[in-house]
């Protein structure tokens, strides 16, 4: 099955939580969601004014988070096709966002910092600083105890969201480390780079499980994620 509607080069594709629908981002300002089994563009999101890196869905479905070369994070109601909150960046791009698992938090990946927010009054909570790498993705542990970010000096590192430490970090791939993941377990890491790798790590101890070595013809190695328990899909934009 092909989905077509957006008129530019599509950023970034995930999934709901019951894998009934699809939300894409596009470089077109808009964001669209899919109904699966048809195949349907079922509900279209605009208002940003440039390129959109990434949607997703919270947990529960009934909201949208994106995030935008417009230097904008908008909160956008699945239903009405509204925008419910909007938060303007003073750090520049703003590459990633994901929500909590519980739905509650976002957390933003902005230059040299992550910064976690309400996601029902757009509220800042916290901020974590990377020093001198960019934060190119972060992402909430299962349990909601950790943040994992990506970062482009190479590295991977972990952090308590309790107490903003950092508490691991991970070093391995030869260029930048483009996406990170947690399992959905939270026991292992996986993360890609423009090194074409592919690699796995122990959350408890930090150590390499695995290493998928330049299996993918391709410039890099851009994204990730889980749709299953055992399956991950890995893609360059």
């Amino acid at each position: 099955m092909v989905l077509q509607a957006h008129c530019n080069t599509v950023s970034s594709v995930n999934f709901s939580a019951d894998g009934r629908e699809i939300v894409s981002a596009s470089r077109d300002h808009t964001i669209r969601i899919w109904d699966v089994k048809s195949g349907k563009n079922i509900q279209t999101f605009s208002g940003h004014t440039n390129s959109v890196f990434t949607a997703k869905f919270s947990p529960n479905g009934h909201t949208v988070v994106s995030c935008s070369e417009d230097e904008t994070i908008r909160l956008w109601d699945v239903n009405t096709g509204t925008e419910i909150i909007r938060l303007e960046s003073d750090s520049g791009t703003i590459s990633d966002v994901n929500f909590s698992l519980d739905g509650k938090y976002i957390v933003l990946s902005l230059r040299n910092t992550i910064r976690i927010c309400d996601a029902y009054s757009g509220k800042e909570m916290k901020q974590l600083l990377e020093n001198s790498s960019d934060v190119l993705s972060t992402q909430f542990s299962p349990n909601g105890e950790m943040i994992l970010s990506s970062l482009s000096n190479r590295k991977i590192s972990l952090w308590d969201v309790k107490s903003g430490e950092r508490l691991k970090e991970f070093g391995g791939h030869f260029a930048r480390v483009t996406c990170a993941k947690f399992s959905p377990d939270g026991k292992c890491i996986i993360s890609c780079s423009l090194d074409n790798e592919v690699q796995v790590w122990d959350t408890k101890t930090g150590k390499r499980k695995e290493n998928i070595e330049r299996k993918f013809k391709t410039s890099g190695l851009c994204k990730l994620f889980y749709r299953l328990p055992n399956i991950c899909v890995v893609f360059k934009r």
